[in-house]
């Protein structure tokens, strides 16, 4: 049966001020005649300027609280009644990984954790009608897959062979959210993702980054030979997947999100250069610009994502090529730095994920 977001929905998106999470609840606002309540932290990459465009809406509303705190949580469910949940929630970037892992196993393991069991207490008091309504969905990544060989994809079915703390505690919050649809019966769905970008994306990641650095005429870091390959979705597409998930996916199974875009992290770069040379050119090329520099830790070589499940079952498709992505992309980074330069201050974009006694250089990649 469609389950539809009417005027009767109620989503509750955790970590709806970071990057996918904003998109979501854009769209949500958007595009569905969904209530949309975001609860987020607000850590470094948290931004409520994300949400703008629709932070008027009277069908939008904000709280500021710790996924991890259960009596918060409890109390937040209780007074919104979500019929859905989207978990977005999380410490996501792996070089923070290498040298914070702490954080990542309180947010993302322990606040999944937290989120499931006050999901749990609170559908389990619902009347039966909407009890039947209700969905939990949990958002997680490909990297949880491990790292493939120049053949083939991820599918629902890879094995999890997680590489980073970043992926070790998504797996772990991943393994959670199944454990409490098998167990209690509650209601999970979980989505594994490529890697996004697009708008609003906090500038630590490799698209921002290098786009932001190319802008500015600064040195473009590349890991190791630039040659280990992602799948890239524009996040916007992304947004439409996951809302296409959480009402017409079947509550225990996971679907896989991705955009059908492999490209080396070097091509990437190239990429951003190449459009930026077009649209604000400089006094040379700015892929003279790329410096190869000494890879991170434990690099996965090459994710890629069968998204067939989502495709066929909810006729999900991606709207946006990679060319049509990075150059909507490039354009709205040129056009926004009232948005990116608050975050810039905050992040000057030095490398993370190095042991102490490695030296810093500005950058980071996929």
């Amino acid at each position: 049966m469609t389950r539809d977001f009417d005027a009767a929905a109620r989503v509750l998106v955790t970590g709806g001020a970071g990057f996918i999470g904003s998109a979501v609840v854009r769209h949500l606002i958007n595009d569905t005649s969904a209530r949309v309540l975001n609860l987020d932290k607000l850590t470094y990459a948290g931004c409520l300027a994300s949400l703008g465009e629709i932070g008027g809406s009277d069908r939008y509303g904000f709280v500021q609280g710790d996924v991890a705190d259960a009596a918060f949580v409890a109390r937040t469910l209780a007074e919104f009644r979500p019929t859905a949940v989207l978990h977005l929630a999380a410490e996501s970037h792996v070089d923070r990984s290498i040298t914070g892992p702490g954080e990542f196993v309180t947010t993302n393991v322990v606040g999944t954790f937290t989120m499931l069991q006050a999901a749990l207490a609170y559908w389990r008091e619902l009347e039966e009608a909407e009890k039947g309504r209700f969905r939990f969905l949990h958002i997680s990544t490909d990297e949880v897959f491990g790292s493939l060989g120049p053949e083939g994809l991820f599918s629902e079915t890879t094995p999890y062979d997680p590489r980073s703390p970043y992926s070790a505690s998504k797996a772990a919050s991943d393994h959670l959210a199944r454990a409490w649809f098998h167990t209690y019966g509650l209601p999970v769905l979980v989505s594994n993702c490529s890697n996004n970008y697009g708008p609003y994306h906090f500038p630590e990641k490799l698209i921002p980054l290098t786009i932001l650095n190319a802008m500015a005429g600064a040195r473009l870091p590349v890991y190791g030979r630039g040659d280990n390959i992602r799948d890239w979705l524009y996040v916007e597409d992304h947004a439409r997947a996951l809302a296409l998930i959480v009402q017409r996916g079947r509550p225990g199974e996971s679907y896989n999100v991705g955009g059908r875009n492999e490209r080396t992290n070097l091509a990437v770069v190239q990429a951003i250069c190449d459009r930026l040379d077009a649209l604000q050119p400089a006094n040379a090329p700015r892929r003279e610009l790329i410096a190869f520099v000494a890879d991170r830790p434990g690099h996965d070589q090459r994710y890629a994502i069968d998204a067939t499940r989502l495709e066929t079952e909810l006729g999900w498709r991606a709207r946006e090529s990679f060319e049509t992505g990075v150059a909507k992309t490039v354009r709205w980074y040129i056009d926004r730095e009232d948005w990116w330069r608050p975050l810039r201050e905050r992040y000057d974009g030095r490398r993370l994920g190095l042991s102490p006694a490695a030296p810093e250089r500005r950058g980071a990649t996929a």
